[in-house]
């Protein structure tokens, strides 16, 4: 059966960096970036947009499951609320085996990576306390937590792995 992974995690949290190395490990595998369905200026949060990004979202999802040629569908997205997460399961209208990952990682380094971030240009000075602010909702949530602190994006890669393949 195909599998569908999510991965979530707060702002800065290593998603990207960690699904790019997955999506070339897997084999067969696609990967959507939630922002990549957000990616608008000027960027506007209201009922109307958040609906428009699930929608395209969960399309994209349903594309990829429905195709043949792919076995592992990874989606990353900040995803901070269990009703997120179930909103997009939900829409998920093919069977798939669904593995919910959260990248978890200390204060310390969560800044580490964000300040380089703003010292690149990528994200503004402002995300680091909205970040850290973030961090604590995901230790709520429902998911397969994996700890990232100092370890090396291989080690990451070998326990996702394992995850999904029921080891």
């Amino acid at each position: 059966m195909k599998k569908l992974i999510l991965i979530n995690g707060t702002m800065g949290a290593g998603k990207s960096t960690v699904c790019k190395a997955l999506n070339k490990r897997l084999p067969h595998s696609v990967w959507l970036d939630g922002d990549w369905c957000w990616m608008a200026d000027p960027f506007v949060v209201n009922e109307d947009t958040k609906a428009m990004v699930l929608d395209n979202i969960t399309y994209l999802l349903n594309n990829f499951i429905s195709q043949k040629d792919y076995e592992h569908i990874i989606f990353c997205w900040v995803m901070d609320e269990a009703a997120i997460i179930n909103e997009v399961i939900s829409r998920i209208y093919k069977p798939v085996d669904i593995y919910t990952i959260t990248l978890r990682l200390k204060n310390e380094t969560l800044t580490k990576h964000l300040q380089h971030d703003i010292d690149t240009g990528k994200r503004h000075a402002s995300c680091i306390a909205q970040s850290l602010a973030r961090q604590q909702k995901y230790e709520c949530l429902d998911t397969i937590k994996v700890d990232i602190d100092d370890q090396p994006i291989e080690d990451i890669l070998d326990e996702i792995e394992e995850i999904i393949k029921g080891e």
